[in-house]
């Protein structure tokens, strides 16, 4: 099942356990148990402490539990964690064989405190990058508490209970039976949702922190560029980020990041904040802002204030807030958004196999989008609005040549249809006959670029027509003292090695603040 390398890894790492670990796999006479149990015998293989029962009894499968002998562990796979979830399975091994996990002592007590019975169910697909940190999160909280209890399910393998849920978004999460969350969720923001006075207490603790010489406000590729030059210079840094790695978190195959052929935008989140905790920075994550109250004398602080109640001072002030996908804004969209109406197709597209979808945008996120849907689902129509597609000729060909693809050009969306649980359809207005069209179909993947996160800055500082922040060839803002870099300003070219360099140069630029401002 495993090639010889993923076995030499897998020992290195199952070198590493120090208790017991027993498998207990629940299998039936189909291929995919054949095939798991062909995953868990390589397992078993490889050390003396993994013991493989094939005795299991739980109703789903093929499925298999991941205990330590007199410990109470309920963490289970029912599906074959292969794809982007291996590692989420090598992280259980080691965790419940013995492996210290990587937490701070307060995250670490904050899980074992937890009080109640909680049965999660992660609903993931082997595609979807967003996955594994939801279920690497909660497999961490069952091993540390036993009344945490979770079950990470391949959705496209258990396909008769994600249409009973009506799932088509991963990663889907539920507790207790009910819907707790969707989409990338780590393990911080899974205990602050169960335990309601955890961020209330941590607001409150950012709110006295000492005011910072930089303040970055942004986790991703310009942010965390930005946190380690300022850091380096050895002035008081800190960054809050909603989420460490921003839009990257989101991108798939990365291969044109310079000196490194190929990676995926999770591993390169992680690589960045591993690189800014090499240095003496306050990462703050789960800290959406809301306002900037900048100050208007020379030498005063500026304030940034968050959602969670949190207000943080600094002598200058970078913004890095990146962008997100950009909406359609048509009825319907909102009301069936995780009910039909997708954003990632590389995540939610095994959950539309053998179904009809549409694509709606003709550039290289949208043609790439239709041409990877394309081997999955039954058909797929593409929909641009302008007269011709945008993106490059040699997708536009690869695109061409599928025979369950069909392209709609000169064609603006005007209405997502559905039945009150999920969509059926969309409208859309021939821009060349202005005649309504509706098409009957299951999906519908929106891929019409980003919009700057910038909605918190309205009426505070200068934005561009387009909602971005307009900077000066220094990173400077409208406002003395107040920065900004990447995707969120008025540079052109949204590319993650720009959005490098620009953190850089923001940084640097507020250096250069400091020192000339006196503080």
């Amino acid at each position: 099942m495993l090639d010889t390398n993923l076995k030499t890894q897998l020992k290195t790492y199952l070198d590493l356990v120090t208790q017991p670990i027993e498998i207990s796999a629940s299998l039936n006479d189909s291929a995919k148990s054949h095939e798991m149990l062909g995953l868990l015998q390589d397992i078993a293989s490889l050390s003396p402490n993994v013991i493989l029962r094939e005795d299991g009894n739980d109703e789903r499968r093929p499925s298999f539990a991941l205990k330590s002998p007199g410990k109470d562990i309920s963490l289970r796979f029912a599906g074959i964690p292969l794809g982007h979830e291996f590692t989420s399975l090598v992280l259980a091994l080691l965790q419940v064989g013995g492996h210290p996990a990587k937490l701070t002592p307060e995250q670490i007590e904050q899980v074992k405190n937890l009080d109640g019975e909680y049965h999660f169910e992660t609903y993931f697909s082997l595609s979807c990058q967003n996955c594994p940190d939801v279920v690497q999160a909660l497999n961490l909280m069952a091993v540390l508490n036993p009344k945490i209890h979770h079950v990470a399910i391949d959705g496209a393998l258990f396909q008769d209970e994600v249409n009973a849920r009506q799932i088509m978004a991963v990663p889907s999460i539920y507790l207790n039976g009910e819907p707790f969350g969707q989409g990338r969720m780590g393990l911080e923001e899974i205990v602050n949702k169960l335990d309601s006075g955890a961020a209330a207490q941590v607001a409150e603790k950012l709110s006295a922190q000492a005011p910072y010489d930089v303040l970055v406000i942004g986790g991703g590729p310009a942010g965390a560029t930005a946190a380690i030059y300022a850091a380096r210079k050895g002035i008081r840094t800190g960054v809050a980020a909603e989420r460490f790695g921003g839009q990257v978190l989101d991108t798939l195959a990365i291969e044109n990041f310079i000196s490194v052929k190929e990676t995926e935008g999770p591993k390169l989140a992680a690589a960045l904040e591993e690189h800014v905790r090499q240095y003496d920075v306050d990462i703050m994550n789960l800290q959406r802002a809301t306002a900037l109250q900048a100050s208007v004398e020379a030498g005063g602080l500026h304030e940034v204030s968050f959602e969670s109640g949190a207000k943080l001072k600094a002598k200058t002030v970078i913004i890095a807030t990146g962008a997100r996908w950009r909406e359609m804004n048509v009825p319907g969209e909102q009301e069936y958004r995780s009910r039909g109406v997708a954003y990632c197709p590389h995540c939610d597209g095994p959950l539309f196999k053998g179904k009809r979808v549409s694509v709606i945008g003709g550039g290289n996120s949208g043609v790439e989008a239709a041409i990877d849907l394309a081997g999955v689902v039954s058909h797929v129509t593409l929909i641009e609005f302008d007269d011709k597609l945008r993106a490059d000729a040699v997708l536009q060909s690869k695109l061409a040549s599928l025979p369950n693809v069909d392209i709609i050009t000169s064609a603006l969306t005007t209405e997502v249809k559905g039945d009150g649980k999920k969509v059926t359809g969309l409208t859309y207005q021939d821009r060349k006959t202005s005649e309504l069209k509706t098409l009957e179909l299951e999906g519908i993947f929106v891929q019409i670029g980003l919009l700057p996160n910038t909605d918190w800055l309205r009426g505070s500082i200068e934005l561009s027509p387009r909602g971005e922040i307009e900077i000066d060839s220094r990173g400077q803002t409208s406002i003395p003292g107040v920065f900004a870099a990447g995707d969120v300003t008025t540079v052109p070219y949204k590319q993650i090695v720009i959005a490098l360099g620009e953190g850089a140069k923001a940084s640097l630029a507020a250096f250069d603040h400091l020192i000339r401002s006196g503080h």
